[in-house]
């Protein structure tokens, strides 16, 4: 029986590396969180969605050589799409495919935590989808807001995790998410 869950990685390209608000210190545990939950979605039969972001010009741009899958990351995709909104769901054909394939259940991962995973699991849970939202598995950069204050990486992801819990997404665990697979598929 195929799998009614999708693991969505979401802009986890090189793109990123090339920004000036780019650091280096979180990507090690983010990619093996992230590695963690391709390999466990793929052992466990659920399709694993790739999702790169472009734009018409600079490092988003297909032409920059940058919209590749971030080193050192491994990834077999079931199927990859390309997106210009910061929603995954909005002109990119993934919303047809996740309607063609039964998919009824999605795994949210990858960068950013604020903007394009939290959009895309906001407007999932609108179109009435499940979504688990993996916060171990994304990755942002510090901020600073309007009034000069710097926001870590980990306050914008409690952030993120605080305002989509039980409104929008579970908040899981890389096992958990996995887990609640392996539940309804069996």
């Amino acid at each position: 029986m195929p799998s009614d869950t999708a693991l969505l990685v979401i802009d986890v390209q090189e793109s990123f590396r090339h920004r000036p608000y780019f650091r280096e210190d979180e990507v090690a545990a983010f990619i093996e969180r992230q590695q963690a939950l391709i390999d466990g979605a793929q052992a466990r039969g659920m399709p694993v969605v790739r999702i790169f972001h472009v734009e018409d010009e600079g490092v988003f741009s297909e032409a920059s050589g940058f919209v590749t899958t971030l080193a050192p990351l491994r990834i077999h995709p079931t199927v990859t799409f390309r997106k210009r909104r910061h929603s995954a769901l909005v002109g990119s054909g993934l919303d047809v495919w996740l309607t063609e394939h039964g998919i009824r259940r999605v795994i949210v991962s990858g960068i950013r935590t604020e903007q394009c995973c939290e959009t895309t699991t906001r407007h999932a849970s609108d179109l009435g989808y499940t979504v688990d939202y993996v916060g171990e598995a994304t990755l942002t950069f510090p901020m600073t807001d309007v009034t000069g204050r710097e926001w870590s990486a980990a306050e914008i992801r409690a952030r993120t995790e605080l305002v989509l819990a039980d409104r929008f997404a579970r908040i899981a665990t890389v096992e958990q998410a996995l887990g609640a697979g392996l539940d309804k598929a069996a």
